[in-house]
């Protein structure tokens, strides 16, 4: 390489650690125009393409970089794979890219672990334990591998959870937990010991890992700001403080999207895959695409959508359809595909801009079941920073509830309450309730959901396989003493925990 060139890479590299990502990639491609052979470049455009949501390019890269025979070939077989599972919804590339990388390192730890969480989302339940003994099977040659290791014992656990308090894998999680090296994995490993002793029914000791799984899981984050929370609600208020206009000229074509939104851990899952067993729905899961826009073309969100820009919304609409479409080139036959991540809630201004007719599951559920799930689940704090302390939880639910009941006064005939322990107490009603509220006919293959064989990419993929149950309605109790910090929170923000739920 040429001095020229050699700068450029330089810089390049520098914009890719800085963060700035279309600089890095306008770098990297001036590079590769001039010097195609260079594998690492390759790999690095990919990376940057992917953190930049552009998928299919990132595929090419990655490609191109196997194709130069990079180092370590086996890791980027594992990176096209998340790309097709995760980001493409191409469950079977995903495997081959998978297998192939086992192929070049049959002990290769990243390409067991993410083996068999791909055949947990598919509800394979006996291969994804293959995977995880497989990768226990070995002694780690590394950190890495250890902490990856770790991982697999936490899965292992929710999937073949221990019978007894004197069951050893009790005391395999504690250990593993005790000699973790990072906060992360110390996490995982305590809420899966939190989650097997909450089966056991040992709801102190389960409680006491959960308080030390998110202590750990706390430590990685800038922690959550309630100040902050609240100018965010004020903010979304503000720029959307009118109905979006209907315009004469936007006749939906279908499928029209159907998002299904609110607090995580509320039972949006369980609603979606309810639908999913409908002819004429497609479930699409949690998309990111809306996540996106606000984070990238319409930042600063949501100011810059104080001023309304039918032309802009009219293409944005366009092309989340268009992403629709190519995720799910089947749904062309169906009236609906599900847009089911949580957190839309935070959006349902931008949907109703974007989708003036869009209709909107909100899934509820009793504030105190709904508060203590999230605190036994290890979520990401990119996304619920809240998640990790009971009063914090609280306080958040307060703002949730305070946006909802503001969409719900500009567009309270495309909103349904869709009541979770309601739901789990007698289906029928509320699923017959729900497909009236989207035109549709009833369909009894819907009570039984659990038989759908799809794949379903949350925390809730092993609960929507079983047949429809309710001991997770009232758990609460189990813990009530203590759950004080969350009681008070939500009643300093006006929430009605009632007792009798």
């Amino acid at each position: 390489m040429d001095a020229p060139a050699e700068l450029l890479q330089h810089q390049a590299l520098a914009l890719l650690r800085q963060g700035h990502h279309a600089e890095a990639i306008a770098a990297y491609r001036r590079l590769l125009a001039a010097h195609p052979g260079l594998a690492d470049a390759w790999y690095n455009l990919g990376y940057l393409l992917k953190a930049e949501g552009r998928f299919d390019e990132a595929l090419a890269a990655y490609g191109r970089a196997l194709a130069l025979g990079i180092a370590q070939p086996e890791e980027v077989h594992v990176n096209r794979a998340v790309i097709h599972a995760d980001h493409l919804r191409r469950d079977a590339e995903a495997e081959r890219e998978l297998q192939a990388a086992l192929a070049l390192r049959p002990d290769y730890a990243p390409a067991l672990l993410n083996l068999g969480n791909l055949h947990e989302e598919r509800g394979e339940r006996a291969q994804a334990i293959a995977c995880y003994e497989r990768l226990l099977a070995r002694p780690p040659s590394d950190p890495r591998e250890r902490d990856l290791g770790s991982e697999a014992l936490a899965r292992l656990a929710h999937l073949r959870p221990p019978s007894a308090q004197d069951d050893p894998l009790l005391t395999r999680l504690e250990n593993a937990a005790a000699e973790a090296t990072g906060e992360e994995v110390r996490a995982n490993l305590l809420f899966a010991l939190g989650r097997a002793f909450d089966r056991l029914g040992l709801y102190d000791r389960a409680f006491d890992a959960f308080v030390r799984a998110n202590r750990s899981a706390r430590s990685l984050s800038s922690g959550y700001d309630l100040a902050i929370a609240q100018r965010r609600t004020d903010a979304l208020i503000a720029a959307f403080a009118t109905p979006a206009a209907m315009p004469a000229d936007r006749t939906p074509l279908p499928p029209e999207p159907l998002f299904v939104c609110g607090m995580f851990r509320s039972g949006s899952t369980l609603v979606e895959q309810a639908l999913a067993a409908h002819p004429r729905i497609t479930a699409g899961g949690e998309l990111d695409f809306l996540p996106r826009l606000a984070a990238g073309p319409l930042a600063p969100f949501p100011a810059s959508m104080a001023v309304p820009a039918p032309e802009r919304d009219a293409a944005l609409a366009d092309a989340y359809r268009a992403h629709l479409l190519r995720l799910f080139p089947q749904a062309t036959a169906s009236a609906y595909v599900t847009d089911k991540r949580p957190d839309n809630f935070l959006l349902i201004g931008l949907i109703k801009r974007l989708f003036p007719r869009a209709k909107i599951v909100h899934t509820v559920r009793h504030p105190l079941d709904n508060g203590l799930s999230l605190f036994m689940q290890h979520l990401s704090p990119a996304v619920a920073a809240y998640a990790n302390d009971l009063a914090d939880i609280g306080h958040h639910y307060g703002e949730y509830r305070r946006l909802m009941a503001h969409w719900k006064t500009l567009y309270a005939d495309s909103i349904l309450d869709f009541d979770y322990d309601a739901f789990v107490r007698d289906p029928e009603p509320a699923l017959r309730r729900l497909f009236d509220f989207l035109g549709l006919e009833w369909d009894p293959r819907c009570l039984d959901f659990h038989q759908l064989g799809n794949t379903v990419k949350t925390a809730s993929y092993w609960q929507v396989r079983r047949p429809l149950y309710a001991e997770a309605s009232g758990r609460w109790r189990h813990y009530a003493r203590h759950l004080a910090p969350l009681r008070e929170a939500l009643a300093r923000a006006g929430v009605a925990a009632p007792e009798a739920d």
